[in-house]
């Protein structure tokens, strides 16, 4: 048991190539950002990330995670936009990237009008 924890250790502290990241963000853009070109999409790599947090299927959140890493998703979540993720998937990571205790979860991002 104490060799898979290991193992699983290991494999989170892999670094991954600008390359490597690249052509996952391709991937996802051409995936979850259906309405745009790939090309097109990844400029704004932040929203491709976020709209796999919020719609993304189990494979490919668990490769976004390990190719891009918490804190680029902790990044994702402080500058959210609105609407970029609803109140689900807003809770589940903020509790998953430990950025929330119980029942403390930040309010959405909401339009302010001046």
């Amino acid at each position: 048991m104490e060799s898979i924890i290991q193992q699983h250790k290991e494999a989170q502290r892999t670094v991954h190539t600008e390359q490597e990241k690249q052509a996952l963000l391709e991937q996802l853009a051409n995936r979850y950002i259906w309405w745009k070109t790939p090309q097109e999409a990844i400029r704004y790599p932040m929203r491709v990330l976020a709209q796999v947090m919020n719609i993304g299927d189990y494979d490919d959140v668990q490769r976004m995670v390990e190719v891009f890493g918490e804190e680029a998703l902790r990044d994702v979540l402080r500058h959210a936009e609105i609407g970029q993720l609803n109140a689900r998937s807003w809770a589940y990571w903020h509790y998953r990237l430990r950025m929330a205790e119980p029942e403390q979860v930040p309010s959405l991002p909401i339009r302010k009008l001046c």
